[in-house]
């Protein structure tokens, strides 16, 4: 058998050390407790037209309004997010982090609605506490918030 010469050598070494942190990476991956989680918050955000505490079909979502996500970690980080909602009305917030250092609880509040007529906050929607015991690549739901015209339309009354 012929022995590598040094030029061969030296490119072989680099190939191995590529190849031992592969099967490393690979390995870590599978062993429970190591390696990436992901999490994901969602919500919408409702415009209460008669302000009747009840979605109902004069009432529509809010483009563009704010929310703010505040979540603690399991190591004990404070991490703060900020949303905007979709055409659709709907914010959310995603997360990839080490699985030690996945969300533990969360606090989700609305920050404000850039829409002239529909920009009073509902009684209800000032924040919502919750705990966060998704496993990975799951969604927790929070309840709409609500914004209250500052006059509700006569067709209300």
């Amino acid at each position: 058998m012929v022995s590598p010469t040094s030029q061969q050598q030296q490119i072989m070494m680099p190939r191995k050390l590529l190849m031992a942190a592969a099967v490393l990476l690979m390995a870590a991956a599978s062993v429970p407790g190591v390696g990436a989680w992901t999490g994901e918050i969602r919500g919408r955000v409702v415009c209460d037209v008669c302000g009747d505490s009840s979605i109902g079909p004069e009432d529509h979502v809010l483009e563009g309004a704010e929310v703010a996500v505040l979540c603690i970690t399991k190591s004990g980080e404070v991490v703060n997010y900020q949303a905007f909602t979709n055409a659709k009305g709907m914010y959310t917030v995603a997360e990839t982090m080490s699985e030690s250092d996945r969300w533990d609880a969360c606090l989700a509040r609305p920050i404000s609605s850039f829409h002239d007529h529909c920009n009073q906050l509902g009684p209800s929607s000032r924040g919502l506490k919750f705990s966060y015991n998704k496993p990975s690549g799951y969604s927790h739901s929070v309840r709409p918030f609500v914004y209250r015209p500052s006059n509700a339309p006569t067709y209300c009354l």
